[in-house]
């Protein structure tokens, strides 16, 4: 897919990368839920960020002004519904890249070790991390042979 340099994609992809700890929560629950009314977003984070209907509601208005999230009339009432319009992915990362070079001073293999001790994985999970491990380990092999090749050429 071509990126476009379009002067407000550009915006809305510096925006992403800086989204406030509110918003941010706000946005994984919808990540979460799939969909969800301001209430309904207010009732999940409850328990760690308790908010006002007003502030997640405010919230939710600037996540939609920055293309982050969609809404849709609910079918009964006043209330919208609002769903995340981006995957989950680029929040993800920009939350994992604030960790990693915050915290663990960009050392990546000490941030896995830290989470696999914090929460130990499950049998199937270890044969999925184990299936990543040979994937990226493979791909970096391609990339090597293929890097020889182009000086050998």
């Amino acid at each position: 897919m071509a990126r476009s340099n379009h002067p407000s994609v550009k915006a809305a992809r510096a925006e992403a990368h800086t989204l406030p700890d509110a918003e941010l929560d706000v946005l994984a629950c919808l990540w979460r839920q799939g969909e969800a009314t301001a209430s309904e977003v207010r009732d999940m984070m409850r328990r760690y960020r308790p908010m006002a209907h007003g502030s997640v509601a405010t919230l939710l208005g600037r996540l939609l002004a920055k293309g982050l999230v969609a809404r849709r009339k609910a079918p009964v009432g006043k209330a919208f519904i609002y769903a995340p319009a981006k995957h989950a992915r680029s929040g993800y990362r920009r939350v994992i890249g604030d960790v990693l070079d915050r915290i663990f001073g960009g050392n990546s293999v000490a941030l896995v070790a830290s989470l696999l001790e914090t929460r130990p994985p499950e049998p199937d999970e270890i044969r999925q991390l184990q299936r990543l491990l040979d994937d990226l380990r493979g791909n970096r092999d391609k990339l090597r042979n293929t890097r020889k090749q182009g000086r050998a050429d």
